[in-house]
């Protein structure tokens, strides 16, 4: 075989192994729903937020999206590929741009549907994320008027 033919396959090989991509592109598959660790969460939100912009800016460049969810451009450009790997987004070219080398990220059907599971994946983590917030500042401010208490006491 040629080395032309074999490059796909060294290539996936390579990719498979770098492990520091995986934070944000999601490209080594599926994690299991019961071991959500950070990182899984941060890429979720990552794809979340890039396929929330997309949905209403399909137009919006890597480094326009980079700068919306606080992320490297090399990492959108990571996640980007991961989701067109996943084909929850087509890129299309942008017609009204005079710069023909420039991209729209189209969310296909796959990817509304996909859109949809991570924005109540990422709501119902918020929503914890408000209660236990919620939580910790009733407990400070019940501390905080125990102690006003006892100091007037005093």
């Amino acid at each position: 075989m040629s080395d032309h033919v074999d490059a796909p396959l060294q290539t996936q090989a390579r990719h498979s192994e770098a492990p520091c991509r995986q934070a944000l592109c999601g490209s080594r598959g599926e994690p299991d729903p019961l071991m959500t660790t950070k990182r899984d969460k941060l890429r979720e939100d990552v794809q979340f937020r890039i396929l929330r912009l997309l949905l209403d800016n399909p137009e919006m460049s890597q480094r326009d999206l980079a700068k919306a969810v606080g992320v490297s451009t090399g990492g959108v450009h990571y996640v980007l590929n991961a989701l067109l790997e996943k084909g929850w987004i087509k890129l299309g070219n942008f017609t009204a741009s005079e710069d023909r080398r420039r991209y729209a990220y189209v969310l296909t059907p796959r990817g509304i549907a996909e859109k949809a599971a991570l924005t109540r994946r990422f709501l119902a983590r918020k929503m914890a994320e408000y209660e236990a917030l919620r939580a910790e500042i009733d407990a400070v401010r019940a501390e905080v008027a125990e102690d006003t208490a006892k100091e007037t006491k005093q």
